[in-house]
Formats: structure tokens, C-alpha cells, sequence
């Protein structure tokens, strides 16, 4: 990868493993290691996995004008998020088109926490801040470890008092292995899961500590790719991998809606005052896509950017697909028309030089009540 100043205090720990640190987001990160993105993927979902996600942008916003920067930026009304409280929003341009999306956490009456990607938030509120009261940092120390999956409330109960009455977007202050750190019971894998935030200097022993205590119960270091897995199976966009930044519209410059991406739901009940609020709600039944499932009737991977076609014309684009060894399922995420973005309608994918044969299938794939990710045990 190019030279990058974010680094991750893991690197070594990657390069052990057999990554070469790929560029995500300005920092090396662990793609890949030396085995099968399947194992990471099973250890996930049956047990638990133990991934360095701290190329997530983590941004402290505080000072008394901090909630209402927020409330203004993105779709939440963050006056329902209490300290100790976290939730997940959307961030719109003046065009009502999607931007960037982020997770809030509140950590104190007029201090936030702020965790994006590759989106274009930190920009936005850099510029907010000017002739406000209120103060920006960007803390590349904080290092976030993200332990996902069934077992992960059992291994963390052992050390950290509390942790399974931690609901799910809360979040609690303690230390684990001797550091400080703040727990989160978030993640991106569709699992009950966790996410540690913890200083650069503590990372490793915290990293360290829970391979090796873990071991016993399965847990195993995982690599960044296995959330494209679990990402299709259970519904979660990744930005821009999903969005017409890749996947342009013929006619139409870049920019999703809410309503084509299906995140309408980050808009608080009764929310209109909003960066884009107008056109947002404007722009309400003129989709152009739906973000929809397809189920192939093969073991074979559809590729991203293979063409849909459905009835001898092309209805969409594959944005990511995987296979299930635990299902035995081809699955994919796809841009579809939304005439077509519909239950059991027959497609053809056309990846490379084979024709792959399926059906729309509803989102997400893996439990579609959310109870694993939810559960309050």
C-alpha cells in the first residue's frame, strides 16, 4: 500500500498472521491473513472472531453546541440518545442523497463520540464547528477491536462486570485486562458483538490477552474481508461498495436516497429539520433502485459489478456476494429496479462467461428478526 500516516499499533500482529496491510481508508489493514476467509467467517458465526477495525474514523465533538451540530448533520434526533446511549444515523447532502452514515455515542451532556468510514462526515462537521462553540478532535490513537459473535458476552462476562446487561447501542466505561477501555455492544456482522475502544499503547495487550484466554473457547483473530460475508447475509451497506459512487445511474450524477438504500428508517419519527430534510422527504417514491437480495441456485460467487438481468432485460448490478459454508448459499447484494425488488422473481446473473440462475431473495438473509444481535441475556 501507498505510505499512509494512519497505523494501526496491530500491524505486526497482521503481518504475523500473513497479511500484506492493504489501504482501507487511509490505514494497513488486515484484508486477508494466511487461511481461509470461510474459517473467519464459521468462527464468527458459531463462536466469536477478534478483528482490528480501527481504520474507522473516530472523531470527538464537544462543547455546548456539540448536540446541535449533530442533530443538524445527521438524521437522528439526538436528543433521545441519553450519555451511555449510541445509535446509528445517516448524513445527507443539501441534495438529500446519502454521504456517509455513522454511529453517535454520547459520553457525556455536551461531549460525543462520532465513528464513520470513507464518507465525507468529517469534512462536514469541521465546517460546522467554525463560529460555534464547540471543539473537533480526530483521535487516531484510539484503537478499535471488535469481538463478534455468540460466545463473545461469555468470554467478556469473565472480565468485565456487567457487560451481559449491556443493552444493545449501549455502551459502559471500564477497563479489561488492567486498561481502560469503552465497550460497545455494536458491530457490523449481524452477531451480538462488541467493540472495545482502547489507547494505541493497550491495544496489543488487550489484542494478546483475549487470543489467549479466548482460545479455549474458540475465539480466533479474524480478517477485514470476512465482514463482506457476514455484511450480505445480514443486510449492512458498506459505503461506497453499495452506492452509485461505484455504480453510477446512466443518467444521473452520483447519490443515493434513503428510500433506494433502505436506511429511511435512520430518520427520527418527526425529524424534518435536517441537513437535505426537503429533498429527502421530497424525493420519496421516485426511487430509481432498491437495494435487494438475490439467492443463486449455485456454489459459485457472484462477483461485484456482474449484471442482473430478469425477462431479456438488465435490471440491475451485483454490489457483493459470498457463499455460505454453513448454508451451502449463493447470496448477493444487488441495485436492482424496483420493479424487480420483489420476493421470488427469477434473474440470471452474468458473471464473467457463466450464466448463474436464482431468485430475488428478501433482506437480510440471516435471521431477518434481528434477535441475535439484540438478545438480552
Amino acid at each position: 500500500m501507498t505510505y499512509s500516516w494512519r497505523h494501526s499499533v496491530l500491524s505486526d500482529r497482521h503481518s504475523t498472521l500473513g497479511s500484506s496491510l492493504e489501504d482501507w481508508n487511509g490505514m494497513g489493514t488486515a484484508w486477508t491473513y494466511d487461511k481461509d476467509v470461510q474459517d473467519d467467517y464459521v468462527a464468527i458465526r458459531t463462536r466469536a472472531g477478534l478483528m482490528d477495525v480501527s481504520g474507522l474514523k473516530k472523531l470527538h465533538l464537544v462543547g455546548p453546541h456539540a448536540s446541535g451540530i449533530l442533530d443538524y448533520a445527521t438524521t437522528r434526533d439526538v436528543r433521545k440518545i441519553t450519555p451511555g446511549r449510541s445509535a446509528y444515523a445517516a448524513v445527507l447532502n443539501d441534495q438529500g442523497k446519502f454521504i456517509d452514515d455513522c454511529i453517535l455515542y454520547r459520553t457525556g451532556p455536551n461531549s460525543w463520540m462520532v465513528v464513520h468510514g470513507a464518507g465525507a462526515l468529517h469534512e462536514v462537521l469541521a465546517n460546522m464547528v467554525v463560529g460555534r462553540n464547540a471543539s473537533l478532535l480526530f483521535d487516531d490513537d484510539l484503537h478499535d477491536l471488535s469481538l463478534q459473535g455468540p460466545v463473545a458476552v461469555d468470554f467478556l462476562s469473565k472480565h468485565v462486570p456487567g457487560i451481559r446487561q449491556l443493552k444493545y447501542f449501549h455502551h459502559m466505561q471500564t477497563t479489561l485486562f488492567g486498561a481502560p477501555v469503552m465497550i460497545s455492544r455494536t458491530g457490523y456482522t449481524g452477531e451480538r458483538g462488541y467493540e472495545i475502544f482502547c489507547k494505541g499503547e493497550n491495544a496489543p495487550l488487550i489484542w494478546d490477552s483475549i487470543l489467549a484466554d479466548g482460545k479455549e473457547m474458540g475465539i480466533v483473530p479474524t480478517c477485514f474481508t470476512a465482514l463482506d460475508l457476514l455484511r450480505v447475509e445480514s443486510c449492512l451497506l458498506f459505503y461506497p461498495y453499495d452506492n452509485s459512487e461505484i455504480y453510477p445511474f446512466d443518467e444521473y450524477p452520483a447519490g443515493d436516497t434513503l428510500w433506494e438504500l433502505g436506511l429511511d428508517f435512520t430518520v427520527s419519527p418527526k425529524k424534518t429539520n435536517f441537513r437535505g430534510a426537503a429533498a429527502h422527504f421530497a424525493l420519496k417514491g421516485h426511487e430509481r433502485i432498491k437495494i435487494y437480495g438475490l439467492l443463486l441456485d449455485t456454489d459459485a460467487v457472484a462477483q461485484a459489478g456482474d449484471v442482473v438481468y430478469a425477462q431479456g432485460q438488465k435490471i440491475g448490478v451485483v454490489t457483493c456476494g459470498m457463499f455460505s459454508s454453513l448454508t451451502g448459499k449463493s447470496m448477493a447484494l444487488a441495485r436492482l429496479l424496483p420493479s424487480f425488488a420483489t420476493e421470488g422473481k427469477q434473474i440470471e446473473v452474468h458473471s464473467g462467461q457463466e450464466v448463474l440462475k436464482g431468485i430475488t431473495h428478501s433482506l437480510p438473509f440471516d435471521d431477518p428478526q434481528k434477535t441475535k444481535r439484540t438478545r438480552k441475556d
